[in-house]
């Protein structure tokens, strides 16, 4: 190789000691930037940490609202009712989407109360069985029912009782009688009258507060069979609730008052009584 040459090549390949090539260059500052964009990807991740820890604790929140209101549905009933059959626990899930479902085309339960539908309605009209429990045979009649309560839940847990459910209003009835055949209640008859015209003799009758107790009262005392079977005497069994001592003093009558929080721990029932009113 030439001196020419030789000179060419120390110029072009071999540059001088020190002194970083293009490519060399070019590496170093890819380097850089990599480290930086690394840097700030750290730097956002962490001031930015408290966001994704927020998302999480909303997302646990939401997920336990949606367990709790489980627990505020039909696993209420199963709580303070263990032992139901699986046919009356499916009855009981049942009730929820039936009544939603009627109550959009006609109105028969208030629409703040549908989504507490299992406490204030089912678990409500299930006091009575904690204070008796209904015999094979025996006949209940509710009267001015409404939608079905306290009637429909009862003959759900008594399949052996028959239940005759009385309101004066037609649309409600029908209802009662749609809702009573989906769920397969073949001890159950709805029909559209009032009390006073409703013949032959029961050894119950239940209702929830549809009047004063001395109104009531002249509908229904002719009704009961004097002879019992049960734990406790026949009678009127009527749900009712808040300071009942000048309703009952202007009834004339003298019922034992229980009280349905002995039975369920909810703050819904602290004031809410079954007036149980034997036959005279």
């Amino acid at each position: 190789m030439d001196v020419y040459s030789r000179g060419l090549s120390s110029s072009f390949i071999d540059p001088s000691p020190g002194i970083p090539t293009y490519d060399e260059k070019t590496t170093g500052f890819r380097f850089i930037l990599v480290i930086a964009l690394f840097g700030y990807i750290f730097l956002f991740l962490y001031e930015f940490q408290w966001l994704f820890f927020a998302f999480q604790a909303r997302s646990s929140l939401e997920i336990s609202k949606k367990f709790i209101i489980l627990k505020k549905n039909s696993e209420l009933i199963f709580g303070y009712f263990p032992r139901l059959t699986d046919l009356q626990r499916q009855q009981i899930d049942a009730l929820e989407d039936n009544y939603k479902e009627w109550n959009s085309k006609i109105n028969v339960i208030s629409r703040k109360d549908i989504d507490s539908l299992y406490l204030r309605h089912v678990l409500h009209s299930l006091a009575i069985a904690k204070y008796v429990e209904f015999k094979p045979g025996e006949k209940i009649l509710d009267v001015g029912t409404g939608g079905g309560f306290p009637g429909l839940p009862l003959a759900i847990l008594f399949p052996e009782t028959d239940f005759l459910l009385v309101d004066s209003i037609g649309k409600k009835i029908k209802v009662v009688n749609e809702i009573a055949a989906t769920l397969g209640l073949t001890n159950v008859v709805g029909r559209q009258a009032r009390a006073e015209s409703i013949e032959g003799k029961f050894n119950f009758i239940v209702s929830r507060a549809v009047t004063q107790l001395k109104d009531f009262y002249p509908w229904v005392r002719n009704k009961i069979k004097k002879e019992s079977n049960n734990s406790v005497p026949n009678g009127i069994l009527y749900l009712k609730g808040g300071d009942l001592d000048q309703e009952i003093k202007e009834s004339g009558l003298k019922p034992e008052l229980i009280a349905i929080s002995d039975y369920f721990s909810e703050d819904f029932f602290d004031t809410k009584y079954i007036l149980h009113i034997p036959v005279g």
